[in-house]
């Protein structure tokens, strides 16, 4: 299928590594010029390298910027320039007790998982309307749906940018810009790795072994493994398009079946 994105320019925030690495190695396969971003020059530029060695077509660019600090973000929005496709993937997950999440750790998951997606949204979306196309894509989670006892930082964070993403195409009535949030289910990120190794390195059992036991421990998920990332990107390679042009402010899932609820 001819997605029809050749030409097409995007910026992946968060894209260094996992999934949003994922969705713009997708969207550079099909001929969409790709901004790649993270927190470090050094891992953007081995990215960017990375990215154009696999996909040997793709005119790839990368741009730094830590999410966190929001002078960083505002000269990042004025130096991205037009683009087609906006994916706000940016995100930080942890696992911590509820008593111990102090106020600077709300504030700075408020400020990277969900005032990201705000600023970002809030410099490109005019441009968008101004052009009269474009797609913006939400990089969500279940998490925000079924709020983890152990990462209520982070699950509330994500249940903040569904209601973002949901606002935000309400703004796009009437045009070709659409704004919709891809709701992931349990994925094995480069993040995740890490958070098993650690696990497993404290309990000294194999990695290996936890990953698989986390999965079949997961009593709602139909797909009783860990998602890929390149599923998600998947899904996001479509909503890019224009072929997904009757899809506006929805919320679909990639979850593998772990939400039990209708959404």
């Amino acid at each position: 299928m001819d997605l029809q994105l050749t030409g097409k320019r995007a910026f992946v925030s968060g894209s260094t590594q996992g999934i949003g690495y994922a969705i713009a190695r997708a969207l550079a396969g099909e001929g969409v010029d790709v901004v790649l971003n993270g927190r470090d020059p050094d891992r953007v530029d081995e990215a960017v390298e990375r990215l154009g060695a696999e996909v040997r077509s793709a005119a790839v660019s990368g741009m730094a910027a830590d999410f966190a600090d929001p002078a960083q973000v505002h000269r990042l929005v004025d130096a991205v320039g037009d683009v087609d496709i906006l994916v706000n993937n940016v995100g930080h997950f942890e696992l911590k007790a509820f008593g111990d999440i102090s106020d600077e750790d709300w504030r700075h998951y408020l400020e990277v998982n969900l005032m990201s997606g705000v600023r970002l949204s809030r410099g490109i979306l005019p441009k968008l309307l101004a052009g009269g196309w474009g797609r913006i894509l939400f990089i969500g989670s279940e998490s925000g749906v079924n709020v983890p006892a152990d990462m209520v930082h982070y699950g509330v964070s994500k249940a903040a940018m569904l209601a973002l993403g949901n606002g935000l195409a309400k703004l796009t009535r009437g045009s070709d810009v659409t704004v919709n949030t891809i709701l992931g289910g349990p994925t094995f990120s480069d993040g995740v790795a890490r958070t098993v190794d650690h696990i497993a390195g404290a309990q000294g059992v194999d990695a290996g072994d936890l990953k698989a036991a986390i999965a079949a421990g997961n009593q709602t998920s139909l797909l009783q493994r860990f998602i890929d990332p390149t599923e998600i990107a998947n899904l996001a390679l479509y909503l890019a398009s224009p072929k997904s042009s009757a899809t506006n402010g929805a919320t679909l899932r990639a979850d593998g079946g772990v939400l039990t609820a209708m959404l």
